[in-house]
């Protein structure tokens, strides 16, 4: 559960991130307001602290596989964004860094 719990906070997270940094290259509103796209890091920050604090709990106490989760989540949510709100496709490039992140989630979360 607290794995599982992390993972759903980081996703949330890595999704407003997306927006927070990206959003303003698509939608007018958040170029207009600037103000909210910072105030948004004060929530983002928590879900990020929550996610690493859960992942943390579940790993016994290591760093190495909240830090390596989170990246590997944020690399599934980018691709993921960037695909459905930009139209961007996948290289063969990008795919395989896509592929081995996934992987390196997989190591993460099944090998003890």
């Amino acid at each position: 559960m607290k794995l599982l719990l992390g993972i759903l906070f980081g996703t949330i997270a890595q999704i407003l991130v997306f927006l927070q940094l990206q959003g303003s290259l698509k939608y007018e509103y958040l170029q207009n307001h600037k103000w909210l796209i910072l105030l948004s890091g004060i929530p983002i920050t928590w879900l990020f602290i929550e996610s690493v604090r859960y992942i943390y709990d579940w790993s016994g106490g290591q760093l190495w596989p909240g830090r390596l989760i989170g990246f590997s989540i944020g690399i599934v949510v980018f691709t993921v964004m960037s695909i459905f709100l930009f139209g961007e496709g996948i290289s063969f490039k990008t795919g395989t860094c896509l592929i081995l992140s996934i992987a390196i989630l997989a190591i993460q979360i099944f090998w003890k």
